[in-house]
């Protein structure tokens, strides 16, 4: 998001006063329904399904709603990750958000209802929205209330490709974090790259000291530094210990520091392509390989992030999250009506057969038939302990930095101390 120095606060400031972003939201906000004289109410959907087949796919509900709502036009805006969070920032700031939106929910939707911009869902939505799968609600309530409703459920965890495994003679995915060290030398050995990241994008990153955190402290001990704003234990400096005995085997691929995520020559296509054998990434992971490079088919695997000798966290605790679609304040009956089709068990049942999400739907559960996804959902259902993503749960100035100083410790210009550190001043500062 821009210069890494520059504060989230300071880049809300400044997008505000340079008006980033707002002019490209043309018919949102306000007190206006998008009316129109001939009686039509259009509605902007602001998603981040820039690859395929998710891209088709949504475009393609989109039109059956109308179909089915004739006096009703869906307009699409859609942006790649960190483009769609530089871009919501900016509108923010401005006090004006698309009429549908994506949401990770947390610490990011929080300050977005605390600015007066986010509908109250809870009423409206009750009599449908509570046959939905409760664990993929949780990120969206708010003391109590809901502010989204809930597309996609799921956690973080390794794709691997089976054959550069065999190639290498590693017989079975490893579940400590010696194991996996040890895993990352021999796949170095054997000539084959062993991880790829987008240093460039900086989330993709903060998985790992997440990940880290939760396996050295436990989950329950992170949302704690979360809620004191101190993530200076022991714990959390040795999490960056193990991260960076991790790049010191210099694991990534070429030119990582400067790789995006989703690109012809990023991450997830270096997996893809078969030119690395693993990534930490969320239960989307699949589809953009095949998106961005050729994909794996049958080569590819899954498995959880593994457990922390002498750690206090559990291999059965999980850090992820999903997606959801909240409304501005004073959106239309149609934005309603939209998140309702959006949730039905027809439209869940279409995203899970063909954009590989997980159901939330619980009647749509029979539809889930890939082995990997299969294998995520029962990661999930057994989970004893749940984290949202760091640069969601959190005050945006924090995930912000969490995210700027995990990709410092990766770049090798800060240390495990000063990454814990950096994140407990930017959290004192928000109280």
């Amino acid at each position: 998001m821009g210069d890494p120095a520059l504060s989230r606060r300071g880049f809300l400031a400044a997008s505000a006063a340079a008006g980033l972003g707002v002019t490209a939201l043309s018919g949102c906000g306000g007190d206006s329904d998008g009316g129109s004289s001939s009686g039509t109410t259009t509605i902007e959907w602001w998603n981040i399904s820039t690859t395929q087949p998710t891209k088709t796919v949504w475009a393609g509900l989109a039109k059956k709603f109308e179909a089915q709502n004739p006096k009703v036009k869906v307009k699409i805006v859609q942006l790649e990750n960190d483009a769609y969070k530089s871009k919501m920032t900016a509108l923010t700031a401005s006090g004006k958000l698309p009429d549908i939106f994506h949401t990770w929910g947390g610490g990011v939707l929080r300050q977005q209802v605390a600015a007066g911009l986010v509908e109250d869902l809870t009423d409206r939505t009750k009599p449908w929205a509570e046959g939905l799968l409760p664990v993929a609600g949780q990120p969206y309530l708010l003391d109590g209330k809901a502010y989204g409703i809930p597309f996609d459920i799921g956690m973080i965890g390794f794709w691997y490709n089976k054959a550069l495994f065999k190639k290498a003679g590693v017989t079975t995915p490893p579940t400590t974090w010696s194991g996996f060290l040890d895993t990352v030398r021999t796949l170095k050995s054997a000539g084959v790259t062993p991880i790829a990241l987008a240093g460039k994008e900086k989330w993709p990153g903060m998985y790992y000291w997440a990940y880290l955190s939760m396996r050295t402290a436990g989950a329950e001990a992170l949302q704690k530094a979360g809620d004191a704003k101190d993530f200076t234990g022991a714990d959390f400096v040795d999490a960056g210990r193990h991260l960076k005995e991790l790049v010191a085997l210099q694991p990534f691929q070429k030119g990582f520091l400067g790789a995006a995520y989703s690109t012809p020559t990023g991450q997830a296509a270096t997996v893809g392509n078969g030119k690395a054998a693993m990534e930490l990434m969320g239960q989307w992971a699949p589809v953009v390989e095949a998106d961005s490079g050729k994909g794996l088919g049958s080569d590819l695997g899954f498995f959880p992030f593994p457990a922390v000798e002498g750690g206090k966290g559990k291999i059965t605790e999980v850090f992820g999250g999903g997606g959801g679609h909240a409304l501005r304040k004073g959106a239309p009956q149609a934005a309603f009506d939209f998140l309702k089709f959006f949730a039905s068990e027809t439209t869940d049942r279409e995203l899970v057969k063909k954009t590989g999400v997980l159901p939330v739907v619980p009647a749509a559960e029979n539809a889930l038939t890939n082995a990997n996804l299969k294998a995520v959902q029962a990661q999930l259902k057994a989970a004893t302990g749940f984290q949202l993503y760091l640069d969601q749960a959190y005050a945006p100035a924090v995930g912000q930095e969490v995210n700027d100083s995990v990709a410092a410790l990766i770049a090798g210009s800060k240390s495990p101390e000063q990454v814990a550190q950096s994140i407990t001043k930017t959290a004192k500062e928000e109280q």
